[in-house]
């Protein structure tokens, strides 16, 4: 009789990808054609084609560096896209061309001046592409050889390397060893290292090695032996921001302040320094500057020394584009008594040019809530579609795409794969929105504390 293997209290689970999705995880790009039209639905945008349009028009006069130091506003009603059109913008960028997203209250937020915070948020929107000459060793690998100590500690080799011309032996150290290691470098695999750095970039996989399946996967790449010289100098491009020079230039330990992110104040006798030094690269073309693009959400909440501070920083020569968004209509300027269109003050309102969004249409509302469902890996039978559709125009979009995922909770609580349209029904009783939170503040009728008190005089009479 057989019997059975106890694994004790352990258990046996399959092991999910854990990833956060955010709220515009589902952008990638701003969905134009090659002519800069928009298309109906791509890229996880939908609708909002004058913005995107305007928006794709932005972006190339940015790769093409005619728009560095010009402002532009995003304005329209909130859950009306403009945060998603600037995420797209920054996909299509890609990741060469800096792009700066902040909030407007972390001006005030950070321990440093309102203007130092403007100024590290512009600078690093600017890209500095330098050009240097290294030293380059790029061939097939032959052979490796590597030869352990008794304990362990030290490793040394020897790496058999060549190209269609000539063949060598190189001496390995215990870093080297391990770099190998890292790449998982084998006999066959055309590899590129950079001898300053010591780093090895594995190119692909020889053409004459290709009948060695076992030694490859799916996804190999295959490249031809290289030839002529082994050691060669090859032109190496990389891209920092100005606010990396600033810091690293800054203090002696700058480069460990990068990722502490303790940058703190930087004296603008130093900024001078690194501009003029800018300059004399761009004349020797050793560098070219790169204007990238800054984006300031709910830019209302700015005051009215920080809108003086931008008009200045725009007409500098190194200024980046700057974006700005606002939901307001007619608002108080912070810092002042006056009110203005969206918040800002009319000399700045003179300087940008103006990108309007619009509400939603319901057929776009409901292509917006299958992507979000398709993100979350959601299913949604085509009755909660249509409630869920029904509820983001009686309501808001935000507040729609908010229940998807509650309610697929109370589906999977009922071990049931598609949401139902009561699973949304009972979502929207456990949660308010606005509209219904304002009404059940007038039923309360003073029973909450702390509301403000009507006049003595309203009182007495």
């Amino acid at each position: 009789m057989a019997t059975g293997i106890s694994t004790g209290t352990a258990e046996l689970r399959d092991i999910t990808r854990m990833e956060r999705i955010g709220a515009h995880s589902h952008i990638h790009g701003l969905g134009l054609d090659e002519r800069f039209e928009p298309r109906a639905n791509s890229q996880g945008m939908v609708g909002q084609g004058k913005a995107r349009k305007a928006a794709g028009l932005v972006l190339k006069m940015v790769q093409e560096g005619r728009m560095a130091g010009r402002a532009i506003l995003m304005a329209g009603p909130p859950s009306t896209g403009k945060t998603a059109i600037a995420m797209g913008m920054a996909q299509s960028l890609g990741s060469d061309v800096p792009f700066t997203m902040i909030g407007a209250s972390e001006v005030f937020s950070l321990s440093m001046s309102k203007t130092e915070a403007l100024t590290q948020a512009l600078r690093r929107s600017i890209g500095v592409r330098i050009k240097e000459e290294t030293e380059i060793i790029e061939g097939e690998v032959v052979e490796i050889q590597i030869d352990r100590s008794l304990t362990g500690a030290t490793k040394t080799g020897k790496l058999t390397i060549k190209t269609t011309d000539m063949e060598t032996v190189y001496d390995l150290g215990n870093k080297m060893v391990d770099a190998l290691s890292k790449e998982k470098v084998l006999a066959g695999d055309v590899i590129s290292i950079d001898k300053a750095s010591g780093r090895i970039t594995k190119l692909g996989r020889s053409v004459a090695r290709s009948k060695d399946y076992d030694a490859m996967g799916a996804d190999t790449k295959f490249v031809q032996c290289p030839e002529g010289e082994l050691q060669q100098r090859k032109e190496v491009t990389h891209t920092v921001s100005l606010h990396e020079i600033d810091v690293i230039n800054s203090r002696t330990q700058g480069f460990l302040a990068l990722f502490a992110g303790d940058t703190g104040e930087i004296k603008p006798e130093l900024r001078d320094q690194i501009n003029t030094k800018v300059a004399e690269w761009r004349e020797e073309g050793k560098a070219t500057v790169v204007p990238g693009v800054l984006f300031i959400d709910e830019v209302h909440m700015l005051d009215i020394e920080c809108f003086s501070f931008l008009n200045r920083a725009l007409e500098n020569e190194l200024a980046p584009i700057v974006i700005m968004a606002s939901n307001r209509g007619m608002a108080k300027i912070r810092g002042t008594k006056y009110k203005s269109p969206h918040g800002l003050p009319a000399d700045l309102l003179d300087r940008v040019l103006i990108v309007s969004t619009k509400a939603y249409e319901p057929e776009e509302i409901e292509q917006i809530i299958q992507i979000r469902c398709d993100e979350e890996d959601v299913k949604l039978s085509p009755e909660a579609l249509q409630v869920l559709t029904s509820m983001a125009a009686s309501t808001t979009l935000r507040y729609a795409l908010h229940l998807i995922s509650c309610a697929n909770l109370i589906a999977r609580r009922r071990k049931a794969d598609v949401v139902d349209k009561d699973d949304l029904r009972r979502c929207y009783m456990y949660f308010m929105d606005e509209k219904r939170s304002v009404q059940w503040l007038k039923e309360q009728q003073g029973n909450l504390m702390f509301e403000e008190a009507e006049d003595d005089n309203a009182m007495q009479m």
